[in-house]
């Protein structure tokens, strides 16, 4: 337990740190989520858009630093690449274990 009082606002900045950052964890997730959902049952056009919304929310984590900047390049990449095999008319990886 923190006894000085400078302690104790250290505990509170931690925790409100890390829920904002558990939040953006969990937003960004779900934007990924969205982004395999739509291209194993949705349209390419519909995917390209998630794609979109996904990337940017990915950059966003990476700029407030709850991920680090090659993490989010790397998961654009995928995610890219994905649709990329989509639109040529490929089989995905998700739609490979989901089979």
């Amino acid at each position: 337990m923190a006894h000085s009082l400078s302690a104790r606002k250290r505990v509170r900045q931690n925790e409100a740190a890390h829920a904002r950052n558990k939040w953006r964890l969990r937003t960004m997730r779900d934007a990924i989520k969205d982004f395999r959902d739509k291209l194993a049952h949705g349209s390419v056009e519909e995917a390209a858009k998630a794609m979109q919304a996904c990337a940017k929310v990915v950059d966003r984590t990476a700029a407030k630093g709850v991920i680090h900047k090659n993490q989010a390049a790397r998961r654009k990449s995928r995610m890219s690449a994905a649709l990329k095999t989509r639109k040529a008319g490929g089989t995905t990886h998700a739609a490979k274990t989901k089979a």
